[in-house]
């Protein structure tokens, strides 16, 4: 059993989708989870239907492209708790529009996914992180994609090898930024009890990918949540899905 099971988990993006079925897994093991959103009511609506089923879960108001909301967040969870065992960097976007050229997706859609993809997974964090210091077992999943693998989107023979995935550059640019970002920040906590690991959770259906995919929610969220509860023998700065290595 992990020696931080029973700790506290926070989850971006954790109203709805899989960052919700994602903390509804991690309550069902045992761990207290913070429901993380920028929509105090839909964060708060999600906590009780959780709370309702007798999981041990609170809201937390954090918008992941505001700085001050975040720093917020963190000074509420040091009061009320004192550190972070688990950070999961749920929280992402979608918005490009499918079947234009990579060079047609204006550059505003271009800054809007990186403010949230890549900015607001490195500002939370390095917010976080004082926090995650004080586990015995500190764990950061960032939520990746396979459409971040630039192994995969130069194969032929993969389905983001098509004009409906090479439609996302943004998205998939800002995914195979995480992938970097993990691959840093797990080399500067080499040699800590902290964990840092990307994950793709799968073609997953969700409103992100207007209810496409192979997988359910429930599946989509499981790679997360594997990561999460890794033991103390269990890997840093990896790309995977279920278990598998995903090709950066």
């Amino acid at each position: 059993m992990p020696d931080h099971l029973s700790g506290l988990a926070l989850v971006t993006g954790a109203n709805r989708g899989i960052g919700f079925e994602t903390a509804r897994q991690l309550a069902s093991a045992g761990v207290q989870v913070l429901l993380a959103g920028r929509d105090r009511e839909a964060v708060t609506a999600a906590a009780d239907e959780l709370r309702a089923d007798g999981l041990a879960v609170d809201p937390l108001v954090l918008d992941v492209t505001d700085p001050e909301s975040i720093r917020a967040a963190a000074s509420e969870v040091d009061g009320n708790h004192g550190r972070l065992d688990i950070l999961v960097n749920n929280a992402g976007i979608r918005i490009e529009e499918y079947g234009k050229q990579p060079s047609e997706q204006p550059m505003r859609q271009w800054r809007e996914t990186f403010d949230t993809n890549l900015f607001g997974v490195v500002e939370v964090t390095t917010a976080f992180l004082p926090l995650l210091g004080r586990s015995t077992a500190g764990r950061i999943v960032n939520v990746s994609s396979l459409l971040g693998s630039l192994a995969t989107h130069s194969d032929p023979k993969s389905y983001a090898h098509s004009p409906m995935f090479k439609s996302l550059p943004a998205y998939s640019a800002s995914k195979s930024a995480v992938n970097s970002w993990t691959v840093h920040l797990a080399y500067e906590l080499r040699g800590t009890p902290i964990k840092v690991n990307a994950v793709h959770p799968g073609y997953t259906r969700t409103g992100m990918n207007d209810g496409a995919g192979d997988l359910d929610v429930a599946d989509g969220a499981r790679t997360s949540v594997a990561m999460a509860l890794l033991g103390s023998d269990g890997p840093t700065g990896t790309y995977t899905h279920s278990g598998a290595t995903v090709p950066w």
